[in-house]
């Protein structure tokens, strides 16, 4: 692990983790609009990262419930990365997450793969 940060704590916290080419992204407990802005501010900052990194993983597999305002953070995330040329994807969402790309018709936008090794 190259560096780490923590918005927040405990089951509220935001880490964000540099490894080999990789900045990661990892949000736990909910997401809502109360912290919304914490988890803009984390993935911009990965964004800003990956000049150094091939990829940003958004790492949901703590992330207990996620309302549209976090979907709307990922998505102006997947903009930015989209226009910079780097590759943002979704590692292991929960099903309430997945329902939620579903009924905004917004799951062919992001690639979804497993949880990473690290």
């Amino acid at each position: 692990m190259a560096g780490q940060e923590v918005n927040g704590s405990g089951s509220e916290r935001i880490e964000v983790e540099a490894h080999d080419g990789c900045v990661v992204v990892r949000p736990y407990g909910e997401m809502d609009v109360a912290r919304a802005k914490d988890f803009r501010e984390a993935l911009l900052g990965a964004l800003s990262d990956a000049s150094r990194a091939d990829q940003v993983v958004v790492d949901l597999q703590h992330l207990t419930f996620c309302d549209s305002t976090g979907l709307y953070v990922l998505m102006d995330a997947r903009a930015a990365a989209a226009e910079h040329g780097w590759r943002l994807y979704l590692a292991a969402p929960r099903d309430q997450f997945i329902r939620l790309l579903e009924i905004t018709g917004s799951l062919d936008l992001f690639t979804i793969e497993p949880a990473p090794p690290f």
